[in-house]
Order: structure tokens, then C-alpha cells, then sequence
């Protein structure tokens, strides 16, 4: 038996109805539609809230300093925009695909007062990727973003967006790729060490559309990230992948949901996190929903934790709900290990040393992921980076 949808709202914002699914999720743009988190929902119960700096309760001030950065015009007709965007700013570019789950969410929908978008016009070709970037407000100052990315019907662009800086951020991400489209995004968290940014990502995928999202997560103090997959067209294919590397006192959280309501579409969600160091801590939350409309699905959702020292922790929980049998196939998988010894004692035996042969083993267990970033320059930068903090680690 369903719940009302007034039910399944207090279930969800932690009153005194529990939801039974959580395949029927709720979502508004009203912020007071969600009571404050307390850290025992379902939803939060993973969450530092006490490190959020009030991005959880409203009490974060939004300062707009110019977050944004990216070339205007590119050669190829992509286009890159700062516009007012917000509550009260009627701009059909902006906002379609907007269904925050969460009070966070819904109060940076309401709170932003601009927003980075970028447009790639129908039937074009990008050559090069897109960059552009977003930048903290600054040390012990807060704000609110919206970064939008439209793909017109037959086009195809890939989109690197960097974030970076100090502060305390909290953004809605959509991408909207229009019929037979191809979009890749990769998403970099380079953050200052002192950064908190909750983010949730929000996807229209068209007939035959193609997304490749792949968000790679290095930097900050508390990185919340929430990407949702909607298939609502038929023949959508969508790649969500994820890259963590969790250092002493970082808390990076991801939770992917593969949302299926259309028919004979395709997702992959696969994850990869390394933690290190006292008091790290990864947090992967992985769903697939397939409803009673979305025959001839094929989803996977996967995630694989290394835990490279004593006191760092990996919590991971896969889910998979489905309402119709006639489906291609569905699947979950998560698995947490330590760094083994005897791969080390292998590598070392053969005349390399201990550091290198750390190195070795990361980079083979992370290769997967970095080869998905599809550009050799920003593939490199992550690997460095990675390396790099090993260097200062051993």
C-alpha cells in the first residue's frame, strides 16, 4: 500500500510517519517543506552536521563575491554565462530539472543569486572541453551557487567544472541533455583544506540521450555530494562515476541514486575511495530505483573502499529497489578492504621500494576511474595530486 504524499513527506523530513520505500522520494523547492536535520535521519544520520557551519539549518549567510569563472565564447558556439538566477528570477534555462531532496538543497535554490550556465547549441561538436570553475566565498564566509548545463538535441561537448578555494558552499548542479545528446561532465573538488560544500546534482536526460558524469573529490574538510540519475526517456544511458581520496580529518561523502521511470534505458554507477590517515572517513550511499513503467532496464550500482591506515573508515551502503521484472538486468556491489601487506612484500621483493610500490597500487586501484575522465591533462592533475599527497603521507 502507498503512503499519501503528505505521509511520505513527514517520513522523509523526519516526523512521525516512516516512509516504506525509498523508492518514492520526496523533493520541493520550499525549503520549510523540510524540517532541520538532526543527524538520526536515514538521509543525514552519516553527516557531520556540526561541521555544515548552519548550511543544514539556514543559519549560513550567503555573501555573492563572484564565484564564477569560464571562457564567455568558445570557437565551437558553446557559451558560458553568468546570469541572475534564484527565486523570484523567471529564466526558463534555468531550473527545469531542479527537484531538490534535501533541506540544503532547497535552501540554495532559494537563496542563490546567480548562476554559471553553460549552453551547447543543438547539432554542435566541441573539440575541446569546456572549463570552467567555482570558487569559495572565502575563509569563515558562506554561500549559495547554481551551476546549469544545457546539451542541445545531437550535440556533443564534454564540460570540466572546478571547484576551489575556502569557505562554505552549497550548490545545485543540473544537466539537461537534450535528445540523441552526448554530455560528459567531470567534476573536480580541490577545495582548501577548510572547505565545506554540500552539493546535489539534478539530470533531464532526453530520448537516446548520453551522459558520462564523473566527479573526483580530493580536497575540503566536508564534501556532501548527491547526484541523481532521472530516466524519464526512453533509451537514456547514463555513466555516473566517482574518485575519493580521504585524508585525516576529511569527511567526503557521496550518494548516487539511479532514478529509472522511463523504459529500456541503461546506468552504471561505480565508485572508488582511498582513505587515510586518523579520523578520515569516506561515505558512499548508492541507489537504484526501477519502477513499474521502466521495463527493459539495465543498472548497476558499485563501489570499492581502501583503507590505507589505522583510524580511517569507509562506510558504504548499496541499495536496489525495483517494482517491475521485466528488466534486463540490475545489480549492487560494494566491498572494503585494508592495504594489503603481501602486495607490498610482492613489489618491494622485486627491487622496488616501499613508497613507489605504495604508489604502484593506489594508482592501479584508482586507473579505472582517472581513465573515465577522458582528458589526458586533467587525468595527470588528479594523478599528480594523489601522488603528491601520498609523498607528504609516508
Amino acid at each position: 500500500m502507498e503512503l499519501p504524499d503528505e505521509q511520505l513527506a513527514a517520513g522523509h523530513a523526519g516526523g512521525d510517519v516512516l516512509a516504506l520505500s525509498t523508492i518514492h522520494r520526496f523533493t520541493s523547492l520550499d525549503v520549510d517543506a523540510f524540517e532541520v536535520p538532526k543527524g538520526r535521519e536515514e538521509d543525514w544520520r552519516f553527516t557531520p552536521l556540526w561541521r555544515l557551519n548552519g548550511l543544514h539549518d539556514g543559519t549560513a549567510v550567503h555573501r555573492d563575491n563572484g564565484l564564477y569563472s569560464g571562457p564567455a565564447r568558445l570557437e565551437s558556439g558553446v557559451r558560458v554565462e553568468v546570469v541572475a538566477s534564484g527565486a523570484g528570477v523567471d529564466d526558463p534555462r534555468i531550473g527545469s530539472a531542479v527537484a531538490p531532496a534535501d533541506r540544503v538543497a532547497a535552501q540554495a535554490w532559494r537563496s542563490h543569486t546567480h548562476a554559471l550556465l553553460v549552453t551547447v547549441p543543438p547539432d554542435t561538436i566541441a573539440t575541446e572541453p569546456v572549463v570552467v570553475g567555482v570558487t569559495g566565498p572565502g575563509e569563515g564566509t558562506a554561500a549559495y551557487g547554481h551551476v546549469t548545463i544545457r546539451a542541445g538535441r545531437f550535440s556533443k561537448a564534454t564540460v570540466v567544472v572546478t571547484y576551489t578555494g575556502s569557505g562554505t558552499f552549497a550548490d545545485n548542479v543540473e544537466l539537461v541533455v537534450e535528445e540523441s545528446a552526448d554530455l560528459a561532465v567531470v567534476v573536480l573538488h580541490e577545495w582548501s583544506p577548510d572547505a565545506v560544500h554540500v552539493s546535489a546534482h539534478h539530470t533531464s536526460l532526453g530520448h537516446h540521450a548520453k551522459l558520462k558524469l564523473t566527479t573526483v573529490s580530493l580536497g575540503g574538510a566536508v564534501v556532501r555530494v548527491s547526484p541523481t540519475l532521472t530516466f524519464e526517456a526512453p533509451g537514456a544511458d547514463a555513466e555516473l562515476a566517482g574518485l575519493v581520496f580521504s585524508k585525516a580529518g576529511q569527511h567526503i561523502e557521496h550518494r548516487p541514486v539511479a532514478d529509472h521511470t522511463g523504459p529500456h534505458c541503461t546506468s552504471r554507477v561505480n565508485y572508488k575511495c582511498a582513505v587515510h590517515g586518523r579520523d578520515s572517513r569516506s561515505v558512499w550511499i548508492g541507489n537504484a530505483f526501477i519502477r513499474s513503467a521502466a521495463k527493459g532496464t539495465d543498472t548497476y550500482v558499485a563501489n570499492r573502499n581502501i583503507l590505507l591506515s589505522a583510524g580511517a573508515r569507509a562506510d558504504a551502503v548499496p541499495n536496489l529497489e525495483i517494482e517491475i521484472g521485466d528488466i534486463v538486468g540490475a545489480g549492487h556491489a560494494s566491498a572494503t578492504g585494508r592495504f594489503e601487506d603481501d602486495q607490498l612484500f610482492y613489489l618491494m621483493s622485486r627491487g622496488i621500494d616501499e613508497n613507489e610500490a605504495r604508489h604502484l597500487v593506489l594508482r592501479g586501484f584508482f586507473r579505472e576511474i582517472i581513465a573515465k575522465i577522458g582528458i589526458p591533462e586533467v587525468e595527470d592533475r588528479v594523478l599528480g595530486t594523489i601522488e603528491g599527497e601520498l609523498d607528504r603521507l609516508s
